[in-house]
Order: structure tokens, then sequence, then C-alpha cells
């Protein structure tokens, strides 16, 4: 038996506590947070679990297994490396930490502990994500040419991180899934408009060393609910739309072919399109399932802490052109 606490029960805390609890072989044995309200609020959902106000309690607990933090972003980094130390597996919400170096302490605090880290990127964890990593990875597409995706909501405002790392956590862990390395030109422009300096919007562009391109647009200020990702081959293009209830994932048999009649020219081929059989089942739950069976098993995480690594690096890396975006040095138009 896998005994899990799970700290922070504000908005998204209560879904993992939620689904460790009802996994086979794991026991939801702790619930934290810091506001008494709060914990009275799940006290009747959570009746097996042991209520604490302080991370210590879980912490002095010798046979708790794993940790998992639902906390504020910028806690992340922190959190992680002090529940690791402390010779605890630790799952982290996305992204494992505000900065670089904060990522890597915990992911050499891991290493150092002999510990599990696993970083929640819930939409590596999509069986639609899954189905359209291996039909990228069969060839089926042909060679990937550029990436491009949509996280746009009229959503909530956020005080503590902007619409880049709040959305784009999301999409840049997804783009690196499928690309399979990490982009060597990164670019950012964005624009505060309810609570400034917090960009509500924010438009990324980045380039890998194969020649991939990818382009982000992420905003909690738009009139559509959006999550959707295109993947241009060089045979064929696919969509994973996670609005849509059924045809979560769509393959277009479109693109240039070469024509027989002249050299180097080339015709529009628009053949069929079809949608491959996605799993239904609940990413959250799959990704909660991982934890507990690489734990048990001894596995190493899909989304493990070097992926989590990698995606803050990216993340930082387009922060700080954002931040030069904003300085008046542009060049109007």
């Amino acid at each position: 038996m896998i005994r899990v606490g799970v700290v922070g029960l504000g908005y998204w805390g209560p879904n993992l506590a939620r689904n460790f609890a009802a996994i086979p072989g794991c026991e939801l044995a702790w619930c934290c947070d810091a506001a008494e309200e709060i914990r009275a609020r799940w006290r009747s959902a959570f009746p097996g679990a042991r209520f604490a106000e302080s991370l210590d309690d879980l912490l002095e607990d010798a046979s708790l297994d794993a940790v998992v933090l639902a906390t504020p972003v910028p806690t992340h980094g922190p959190l992680a490396e002090r529940v690791l130390r402390a010779g605890k597996h630790c799952f982290v919400e996305k992204p494992l930490a505000y900065s670089v170096i904060d990522a890597e302490r915990a992911v050499a605090a891991a290493e150092a502990a002999d510990r599990l880290l696993m970083v929640g990127h819930l939409l590596v964890y999509h069986p639609g994500v899954s189905k359209l990593r291996e039909i990228a990875d069969s060839g089926e597409l042909g060679d990937i040419r550029y990436i491009y995706s949509h996280r746009l909501n009229l959503g909530q405002l956020r005080a503590d991180e902007n619409a880049l790392w709040s959305l784009g956590a999301h999409d840049v862990s997804v783009v690196l899934h499928l690309a399979g390395e990490e982009p060597d030109a990164v670019e950012a422009r964005g624009e505060a408009y309810m609570r400034p300096p917090v960009e509500d919007v924010v438009f990324c562009f980045m380039r890998f060393p194969s020649g991939v391109a990818a382009h982000l647009h992420l905003s909690w200020l738009d009139p559509h609910k959006t999550r959707s990702l295109t993947v241009v081959g060089s045979r064929r293009m696919a969509t994973f739309d996670d609005m849509e209830l059924e045809r979560k994932l769509t393959v277009y048999d479109k693109g240039f072919d070469e024509s027989v009649d002249s050299y180097g020219e080339y015709i529009t081929r628009s053949g069929d399109i079809w949608s491959p059989r996605v799993a239904n089942r609940e990413p959250l739950r799959l990704e909660c399932e991982h934890f507990v069976e690489c734990i048990a098993e001894g596995r190493r995480p899909r989304s493990d802490g070097e992926a989590g690594l990698q995606v803050v690096r990216v993340l930082e890396a387009l922060q700080r052109s954002l931040d030069a975006s904003r300085r008046p040095s542009r060049a109007s138009v």
C-alpha cells in the first residue's frame, strides 16, 4: 500500500486527492492546507485522511511514502526540495518551479535522496496526446515541420503568475514531448490588460535544432474556449482538440505533392480525413496511477524531474524574451 499526502486544497488539490483516494493499492493518508476553513470544507469528502495545517506533520510521518504538492507556483521548487530531502517521493503540480535554479535544486535533491520526482504535466498523460505521439513516431505524418497551439478562455485572473506560466506549461510540455528536443531559439510577446504587469495574453515562438518550429497562443482574456494543438508534417497533418467530446484527434491527408508533369512544381493534395480511436479515460486518473505505479515498481516517470526542468528552462527563456519586449526600445512600425 502506497501512502500519499496531498498538500494544498485550493483549486486543484481536491481533484488530486479524489483520484489518489480511489486508486487500488494507494491510501490517501493526509490532506494539508494552512487555512482552517478549507480543511473543514474537505474533511467530510476524505474521511479516511488525517488533516494537517503544516507540511511538517506529513514529513514527520515515517510511514508516509509520498507527498503531492498542489500549492502556489512560487512554492513548488522549494517545497519539493524539502519533501525529497525528508526522504519522501514527490509529485508536484506544473510547473516544477518558478526558476531554473529552484528546478535544478529539486532534481538534485531527488537524485541525492534516491526518491522519485514527478511533475504534473497532465497533457502528457492524455490519451489523445499519447495517440498523437504514437502517430508522429510511426512516421505517418512524415517529418514534423511545425506545431501550433491555442489555449484560450475567458478564465481565472491570476496575480502570482501570468498566462505564460499558468497556461504555457501545458503546451510547452506537449511540444517538447512531441519534438523530442529543446528549442535553441525562443521569442515571446504579450500584453497585460487586467492586472498589469501580469500578462493576460502571450504569443510564443520556438525553433528547434532539427528545424521544427512551434507557436503558442495563450490567453485567459478571450471569447473562445479553445484547447487545441496541430502538428503539420511533410506527409500528413493532425489536430488534437480537447474541447471535442468524441473526435479528440483528427488526421488530415493533406499536403503538397510534386507534379509528375513538371520538374520542381508542386500541387496540393486533399485526401481523407479520419479520427483514430482515443481511449475515454480521465487524464488526471492516468497521471495519478502512473505516479503510484512508478513508486511501487521503481520506474522513472514519463514526466520526471528532468522533463520538468526542461519545461522550466523553456518557460524562463520565454519570460526573458517577454520582459525584453516590454522595453520602449522596440522599433515602431
